[in-house]
C-alpha cells in the first residue's frame, strides 16, 4: 500500500475543509471590494460630468435665480475716525423694505439636450407687485439732516442677470421708471438691477412691474414684504419646494404644478429696515446663487425642476446593494459543493463575482440613454443569462442550475423592488434579510461544519 506524503494529506485537508473554504470565499469578497468601490467612483465620475455640462448649458441661458426686492435705500453721511484717529465722513445706506409684496407668475421650464445629457431650463414670466409704506427715518437713530435724500434709489436683486430677457419698467405711483444695471451698494445683493428716485416728500408708494426672467432648475424669492404673497403656476410635473419656507397650499400633477407661499415679517429674523447689511450674508456662492451665513438668515424659498428620473441617484442606490449580491451568490455556490459534493474553484467563484459586479456598470451605461427600469431589465438579462450559462457548466445538473437562476431572478427582482419603494425600502430589506437568513439556516440545519 503506498504511503500518502505529508504534502499530499496537507492538500487533501486544504482541498475537504469547510473552514477553509470559507476562508477562501470571505478572501475573495474583499478583493471584489476594490471593483465595488471603483463602481461608486465611476458613477461619480459620470454625475460630475452631468453637472458640468448643465453648468455650461445654463451659463449660456441663465444659472439658478434667486430674486429679491425691490428695496428703498437712502444713503446718508456717517463721522467716523480713520486707522490714524482723524475724524472722517463717510457714506452708508439705510435700507427700506416693502410693507406688502405680490409676485404671481408663470414657469415655462424646457429641456436643452447636450450629448447625452439633459438640462432643465426654464422662462419665468413674474409680476411683482407691492407698496412701500412711509420711510421711519428716525428708527436707525439718526437726524433727517444726514440723510442725503436726493441720492435715493430702488434696487433689485437678480442672482444671474444674464437671464433678463426684457427691460423692467417700474411703475411707481404716477411715474414710470426704468430699471438700470448695477446697484449703488452691495449691502443687501451682490448683483441686482436699480434706479435713482430722489425722494422730495415722505408718502406711501404703489409700485408694480413684470420679470422676463431665464433660469435653470431653481427659482427662489426672498420674503421682503411685511406680507410676501407668491402664487407660482408651471407645466412642469416633477417640482420640489425647498428653502424656509414650504408653500401653504399647492397642488402637482403629471402636467405641472401650482404652489402658493404666504410669508409674514414675523417668520424671518430681520426687520423691516435697517442699515448697512442687516439682513445677512446675501454674497453668491459660485456665481449662480445667494448663500445666506449661518442658518439661512434670509429665508429664502422656492421651487427646483427636478428630472422625473435621476438615473444617476438610483444607479447609486443599487450600488449599495452590490456586495449583499455577491455574498448571496457565493453562499449558493458554497452550498452546492457542501449539500451535493460539487468542487468549486475559487477562480470560479472571482469570475462570478465580476459578473456581477459587471451589472451595475451595464446598468449606469444603458441607463443613460434608455429609462433606469428599462435598463434594469436588459442588464439583468444578460447578466442572469451569462451566471446560469456559466453555473450550468459547474453544476453539471440541470436541476441545480434551474433553481439557481431562479434563486438570482428572485434576488434581482426583490432589489429592484427596494428601489422602488423608497419609502419602504429599510422595512422591505429587512423582511428580505430575514427571509435569507432563515432559508440558510433552513439548508444548513444538518451540516457537519466541523468535519475537516
Amino acid at each position: 500500500m503506498e504511503k500518502t506524503s505529508l504534502f499530499d494529506r496537507i492538500n487533501d485537508w486544504i482541498k475537504q475543509s469547510i473552514t477553509i473554504k470559507l476562508l477562501s470565499i470571505a478572501f475573495l469578497i474583499l478583493i471584489l471590494l476594490i471593483p465595488t468601490s471603483l463602481l461608486t467612483s465611476l458613477i461619480d465620475e459620470r454625475q460630475q460630468l452631468r453637472n458640468d455640462v448643465t453648468r455650461e448649458v445654463s451659463s449660456k441661458w441663465g444659472n439658478r435665480q434667486t430674486f429679491g426686492g425691490p428695496v428703498l435705500s437712502i444713503p446718508y453721511w456717517v463721522t467716523k475716525k480713520d486707522e490714524k484717529g482723524n475724524t472722517v465722513r463717510q457714506k452708508e445706506f439705510a435700507h427700506f423694505l416693502p410693507d406688502t409684496l405680490s409676485i404671481t407668475g408663470t414657469v415655462n421650464p424646457e429641456e436643452r439636450h447636450r450629448s447625452i445629457y439633459i438640462v432643465v431650463l426654464y422662462n419665468s414670466l413674474l409680476h411683482i407687485s407691492g407698496q412701500f409704506g412711509v420711510p421711519d427715518l428716525k428708527a436707525a437713530g439718526l437726524s433727517e439732516s444726514d440723510y442725503i435724500l436726493d441720492e435715493a434709489f430702488i434696487s433689485l436683486g437678480i442672482s444671474d442677470l444674464r437671464g433678463i430677457k426684457d427691460d423692467i419698467h417700474c411703475r411707481l405711483n404716477d411715474s414710470t421708471m426704468v430699471f438700470g444695471p448695477g446697484i449703488p451698494t452691495h449691502d443687501l445683493f451682490s448683483s441686482g438691477l436699480s434706479f435713482s428716485y430722489p425722494l422730495q416728500e415722505f408718502r406711501k408708494m404703489n409700485f408694480s412691474f413684470d420679470v422676463n426672467l431665464n433660469g435653470s432648475t431653481n427659482l427662489s424669492f426672498l420674503p421682503f414684504g411685511k406680507i410676501t404673497n407668491v402664487n407660482l403656476h408651471s407645466n412642469w410635473g416633477s417640482p420640489s419646494f425647498e428653502g424656509s419656507f414650504l408653500p401653504d397650499t399647492n397642488s402637482v400633477r403629471e402636467n405641472g404644478f401650482d404652489a402658493q407661499w404666504k410669508v409674514l415679517q414675523l417668520n424671518r429674523n430681520y426687520p423691516q429696515q435697517g442699515t448697512g447689511n442687516f439682513i445677512g450674508n446675501l454674497d453668491q456662492n459660485q456665481g449662480d446663487d445667494y448663500a445666506i451665513s449661518g442658518q439661512d438668515e434670509a429665508g429664502t424659498f422656492g421651487v427646483r425642476l427636478m428630472l422625473p428620473v435621476d438615473e444617476y441617484q438610483k444607479t447609486m442606490r443599487s450600488v449599495k446593494y452590490c456586495l449583499m449580491f455577491i455574498i448571496i451568490t457565493f453562499l449558493t455556490f458554497f452550498f452546492v459543493e457542501v449539500i451535493n459534493k460539487r468542487r468549486i474553484h475559487p477562480i470560479q467563484y472571482l469570475l462570478v463575482g465580476f459578473a456581477v459586479c459587471l451589472f451595475y456598470i451595464l446598468l449606469l451605461s444603458i441607463s443613460e440613454h434608455l429609462t433606469f427600469n428599462l435598463a434594469y431589465l436588459i442588464s439583468c438579462v444578460l447578466i442572469l443569462s451569462l451566471i446560469t450559462f456559466y453555473a450550468k457548466f459547474i453544476f453539471q445538473n440541470n436541476k441545480l442550475t434551474a433553481i439557481f437562476a431562479v434563486l438570482l431572478l428572485l434576488l434581482y427582482g426583490f432589489f429592484y423592488s427596494l428601489l422602488q419603494l423608497e419609502d419602504y425600502a429599510l422595512l422591505l430589506g429587512s423582511i428580505g434579510l430575514l427571509v435569507i437568513l432563515s432559508t440558510i439556516m433552513i439548508l444548513t440545519r444538518k451540516v457537519n461544519w466541523y468535519r475537516d
